[in-house]
């Protein structure tokens, strides 16, 4: 081919120059390797070409079928499309490298052309221009100047650089990354400074907000001027030298100048830092990632809104109020100062003058309160804070200004006789309202006197309160002491009162006042909670104590836990029924029951025969109703059971082995029968869970011998459903009015549950097409029926639909849809002459016989053709179905 179209649609030729360039791209084309991936149809066609490609560079090849297309026809909107060619043979390539900036895709048409008529397209080609990555990005600014204040939290941002990429925002080839190169100066090489390598927010390191310093300056109170007359009267009252002009004292001339240079600082000239900063794109992943830099010059300023707590003050300083306590200065020397308490007290001793000092103004009390949070604000004159709100901490001081409390009025304590020398009594407490872990809260303790008075005395005290025994007590000797202890710190005391009590060991059995008490019998059906007899035992030991405190335990014979012991500890005992008796269990027992005290006994002291009784009771047979084997009686099985199967067997029996019997009541249905012998429950006819799903049955266990003595419960049966129901139609006819043949519904129902029940299946016979009727769901248990094409006559359809259930399980329905022409209230029309019509009653009798003598001429006829041997056969089913679709 040697003619080409340009992008304007006119038809140009290809010169033999022409040609010659295009040579090595159709080689070039020849040999590529992924030339197949580069060919494809005739159609819309969606193509990805990277920026920045050698030209000419092939795109794709369309390849067309039709035996008559000798070339194509380009075009598109905008000039940049003169950047794309396509040959005669298909071939989309470019002339000029593609420039994702310039233009990121390019919206183009093709059509195939046979000499000059169009024959096919045009198609839409939509080329995307891949963006790489051929910028590199770079600051908005070249340098940046900033200011930071000493003391500067690390991490918070005081200022920010900003890179740009004129690369694909969407694509990694704009991902920026900005790093710290260098500081400088950068002693001891420790960074003070730090940058988001995400955003570019720069801020303090730890270190940095930890040793960054400004040049040093004069400071400047609120309403100074900021004025060399302003400097030379600081400049008095610091140097109090012989008198010399300012101008001609070297020491003032360099205050002077370096106040200036401080006040006028320039941080692009004369910085206190300098910070190289590096921004690379490809998120500075890649070692061919691009990158641009740039200077942060820093000046740092001084920060004189320091905090000076934490402030300690002790408490009830006398003296003139208020005092000074601390002082803040604010960074703008113009703040009007503010404090307020953190906490919501009622009292706040605090205030805060013009010039920043703190004053208190009443003395503190550590024990009302020991620490407040002051929050001070330095604010412009419109209530603007100048610098952040900063919270000093004041701890109040504690001085020895309370005296030892005793924990109790009389602190009492008990300790068995016989305890060995050194045995502890107990521990002392008392408090001091003085700060704790303080001398001034150490207390000591100290014996002043204890009645009756021994020599020595019977008891010691430590440092700590520790109170222990000097000496062996008898309770026969002295049963109460009383004990004063002086309670001290370093400046006050106080004396507490300790009762100590000598109490019973417990040296002595308890005993029963016999040890045997009889046989007694009780009827099976005596009552829980009867009293079978009373026991009594007593001891010797101090009945104020819990030595005497008897209880009383059955330790053998009590089989099942009948039987158990109530008592006061005070020596009766009745012993009761505690579960129902059973004759046929345990006709006899033979109860051993022991007397002991909580209290451990006395070392080498054991309990003997004397402190056990023993009781026999006999349990006498009473006649009891049969018992069943189980509280509940549950059954469940489907509706679809076989006559005469055994659903449960009801098991019971009678305590006293006698013969019984069994009968049932409740079943309304008379589905259920029962074995009086042997207690079966059968199913006597079908069961139908659609009638009733659950039903009760009252099941009663009788003495054949006695009936009266009966037993009943309940059984719970419960069906299960089946799928014995195919979904029906609810209803089977409808009409469509010729004018306007609206689509009917058709619904069915199916008396099964899930899932064998909804949702339905709606098909036409034989899963066949009707060219009439369309059939389609609308939802469970509904299917729209549509009439296809119009008729002009009236005209009845009998439809065969057949229904499925969810399990597959239906029947073939006849719907049977007139299709007719409609009154205005859309019912089917029917011709007065039919309506208004009417017979006499001979006429009806003549119409009659008309009809039975038509029935017997049509019977004869089937007759003879069934016996005609099957010559001529009727239409078969399908085809009946056919007809009437």
């Amino acid at each position: 081919m040697s003619d080409s179209l340009d992008l304007s649609g006119q038809t140009v030729i290809m010169t033999p120059v022409v040609r010659l360039l295009l040579l090595p791209f159709l080689l070039s084309i020849a040999a590529g390797k992924d030339l197949e991936e580069k060919k494809g149809p005739f159609e819309n066609t969606v193509l990805d070409v990277p920026e920045g490609t050698l030209v000419p560079y092939p795109v794709y090849q369309f390849q067309v079928t039709h035996p008559h297309i000798n070339g194509f026809l380009l075009s598109g909107e905008g000039k940049e499309v003169e950047d794309i060619k396509i040959s005669s043979d298909g071939w989309l390539y470019l002339e000029r490298p593609l420039d994702w900036s310039r233009v990121p895709y390019y919206l183009l048409q093709v059509k195939a052309m046979a000499d000059n008529e169009v024959v096919d397209g045009p198609i839409s080609v939509t080329i995307n221009v891949l963006d790489i990555n051929n910028n590199a990005p770079y600051f908005n600014q070249s340098s940046y100047a900033a200011m930071v204040r000493e003391n500067r939290p690390a991490g918070v941002p005081f200022t920010r650089v900003f890179a740009l990429d004129q690369d694909d925002p969407d694509s990694p080839n704009a991902q920026l990354r900005y790093t710290l190169v260098s500081q400088i100066p950068n002693k001891n090489n420790i960074l003070l400074f730090q940058i988001d390598p995400n955003t570019g927010e720069v801020s303090t390191t730890e270190q940095g907000a930890l040793t960054l310093r400004a040049r040093g300056g004069i400071q400047y109170g609120r309403g100074e001027e900021h004025t060399v007359d302003a400097l030379k009267k600081k400049f008095n009252d610091y140097c109090s030298a012989p008198k010399i002009p300012f101008e001609e004292n070297p020491f003032f001339t360099c205050v002077e100048r370096a106040e200036m240079r401080r006040r006028n600082v320039n941080p692009l000239e004369d910085p206190d830092y300098t910070l190289f900063v590096r921004v690379q794109d490809l998120a500075g992943a890649s070692e061919t990632a691009l990158s641009g830099n740039t200077r942060v010059h820093i000046v740092v300023q001084q920060n004189q809104w320091v905090n000076p707590g934490p402030i300690i003050i002790k408490e009830h300083i006398k003296g003139q109020y208020p005092r000074v306590i601390a002082k803040v200065q604010s960074n703008d020397p113009d703040a009007i100062y503010k404090v307020v308490q953190k906490e919501r007290e009622l009292k706040f001793p605090f205030q805060i003058r013009e010039n920043g000092d703190i004053l208190l103004t009443e003395e503190l009390d550590r024990e009302d309160k020991d620490m407040y949070i002051l929050v001070v604000f330095a604010k412009d004159n419109h209530d603007r804070d100048v610098d952040p709100p900063m919270e000093i901490q004041v701890l109040v001081e504690d001085v020895n200004d309370n005296a030892p409390v005793c924990g109790q009025e009389e602190s009492v304590f008990e300790v068995q006789e016989d305890e060995p020398v050194g045995s502890l009594v107990g521990n002392l407490t008392a408090h001091d309202d003085d700060q704790a872990g303080t001398l001034n809260a150490q207390l000591t303790y100290a014996i002043v006197s204890q009645h009756p008075a021994t020599s020595p005395n019977a008891f010691s005290i430590d440092d700590f309160g520790r109170i222990q025994a000097l000496r062996m007590l008898r309770r026969k000797d002295e049963q109460i002491y009383n004990i004063i202890v002086r309670v001290s710190d370093s400046d006050f005391n106080t004396e507490c009162k300790v009762l100590i009590k000598v109490i019973d060991v417990n040296n002595e059995l308890p005993v029963f006042e016999k040890t045997e008490y009889g046989s007694h019998t009780l009827a099976e059906d005596a009552p829980v909670g009867l009293t079978v007899v009373t026991i009594r035992a007593s001891d010797a030991d101090d009945p104020d104590s819990g030595s005497s405190l008897i209880e009383f335990h059955i330790s053998a014979g009590n089989d099942e836990e009948v039987f158990a012991v109530e008592t006061d500890g005070k020596g009766v005992g009745h012993l009761v029924i505690a579960k129902p008796l059973d004759f046929e269990s345990f006709p006899t027992y033979k109860l051993q029951i022991d007397a002991r005290n909580p209290e451990p006994l006395m070392k080498g002291l054991e309990y003997g025969s004397d402190s056990t009784a023993f009781v026999s009771v006999s349990v006498t047979n009473v006649d009891e109703a049969p018992e069943f084997s189980l509280d509940i009686l549950d059954v469940t099985v489907p509706e679809n059971t076989t006559k005469g199967s055994v659903l449960l067997t009801v098991e019971a029996k009678d305590p006293e082995g006698k013969e019984i019997s069994f009968k049932m009541d409740g079943d309304t249905r008379g589905w259920l029968e029962i074995d009086a012998a042997t207690g079966q429950i059968r199913t006597k006819t079908q069961l139908d869970r659609e009638i009733q799903e659950t039903l009760d049955v009252t099941v009663t266990a009788y003495e054949k011998e006695n009936p009266e003595m009966s037993s009943e419960r309940v059984v719970h049966v419960r069906l299960l459903d089946v799928n014995d129901n195919v979904p029906k139609l609810i209803e089977d006819q409808a009409f469509i009015c010729i004018q306007n043949p609206k689509p009917v519904l058709v619904k069915a129902q199916d008396s099964d549950s899930a899932p064998f029940s909804q949702p339905f299946t709606f098909t036409f016979a034989h899963g066949k097409k009707s060219p009439n009727w369309d059939l389609q769901m609308v939802d469970d248990s509904t299917a729209e029926l549509r009439l296809k094409k119009k008729t002009t006559e009236d005209k009845t359809f009998k439809l065969p639909i057949s229904i499925k259930d969810n399990a597959g399980m239906g029947v073939t329905h006849l719907f049977t849809v007139q299709v007719c022409n409609c009154t205005e209230l859309g019912y089917c029309y029917m011709a007065p002459d039919a309506v208004g019509f009417k017979m006499g009653l001979g006429g009806t009798i003549g119409l009659l016989a008309s009809i039975l003598g038509l029935c017997v001429i049509i019977f004869i006829v089937v007759i003879k053709c069934s016996n005609k041997g099957g010559k001529k056969k009727g239409l078969t089913e399908e085809g009946e179905t056919n007809a009437m679709m």
